[in-house]
């Protein structure tokens, strides 16, 4: 295995991935429901469950050090249960030096800022996880401002998804989802009305990675990662902006279990960054920008 090279000569694992899920069934199955099962078929891969021991002994094995756990609740839009945000804590408690915990709120919940609160203030997570088009809202109505406006007070981090979503894939409507809701222009209004919200825009934004980028060199408060897509995939202009004008606003994501580190890692070492580019991708910008 050839690790990137930033990963070789660091004192230990060292890299954070900005995106990983639960490998067992209350993702995997009971939140997942169909729409997952759809994406594992599409794409020949299985959606067999695993325990957090065997997770965390595979990234440290490659040089990764801390992970953050999301939590997800797309129930209005899917009916689907959500993974816990007490559940995610809990996770969290227990592999405290692994994982970074970040609840989930459903925004067409009426107890959406509530439980926003409840999962800062009570539960001690670290941060919050959004899929708009799982959860079928569009992040610029107004009837969200009060959510957005909670967490920006509350002074913690959100991912929100960005681009298309495998979620339903070939299924006769593709199982009612809307890939418009992936769009990262409906953030930029998030990102300009609440300008002290930390935004990390998840996966290169296919197909609207033009607009990813203009909103992250524009947006002082908006960063991307790089999961959900292998290296070799990811397209070039991403590429050239991660190691030139977004150097420091790029991070290392998997998309875990759907992606795992080994091969993510092989492939950006193929894609040749030096080093302090690696650096800045694989810890340092997430480190910054979440705060460990």
């Amino acid at each position: 295995m050839a690790l990137p090279v930033a990963l070789e000569d660091a004192d230990g694992p060292r890299a954070i991935d900005t995106h990983a899920h639960q490998p067992t069934g209350e993702f995997l199955h009971d939140a997942g429901g169909q729409m997952m099962q759809d994406a594992a078929d599409r794409f020949g891969t299985d959606l067999e469950t695993d325990t957090y021991e065997n997770m965390i002994e595979e990234y440290h094995a490659n040089g990764v050090g801390r992970a953050v756990l999301l939590g997800w609740d797309a129930e209005t839009n899917t009916g689907n249960p959500p993974v816990p945000n007490d559940y995610v804590a809990e996770v969290r408690d227990e592999y405290d030096d692994f994982f970074i915990g970040f609840g989930s709120v459903d925004p067409l919940k009426d107890d959406c800022v509530e439980e926003a609160r409840r999962c800062v203030e009570d539960l001690a997570l670290s941060g919050f996880k959004f899929q708009q088009i799982a959860q079928g809202f569009d992040p610029s109505d107004p009837e969200h401002r009060e959510l957005w406006a909670t967490i920006e007070e509350l002074e913690v981090p959100v991912v929100f998804h960005g681009g298309n979503s495998t979620l339903g894939a070939c299924a006769p409507g593709g199982r009612g989802l809307k890939i418009k809701y992936g769009n990262p222009m409906l953030i930029d209004d998030v990102a300009a009305e609440f300008p002290d919200l930390r935004i990390l825009i998840a996966h290169p934004a296919y197909p609207w990675e033009k607009e990813q980028l203009a909103i992250c060199q524009q947006k002082g408060n908006v960063y991307m990662d790089l999961s959900g897509w292998m290296p070799e995939y990811i397209d070039e202009q991403v590429l050239h902006y991660a190691k030139t004008l977004l150097c420091d606003k790029v991070m290392f994501g998997t998309d875990y279990p759907m992606l795992e580190p080994e091969p993510w890692l092989e492939g950006f070492a193929d894609l040749e960054f030096d080093e302090e580019l690696q650096r800045k991708i694989l810890w340092e910008n997430a480190a910054e920008f979440l705060g460990v």
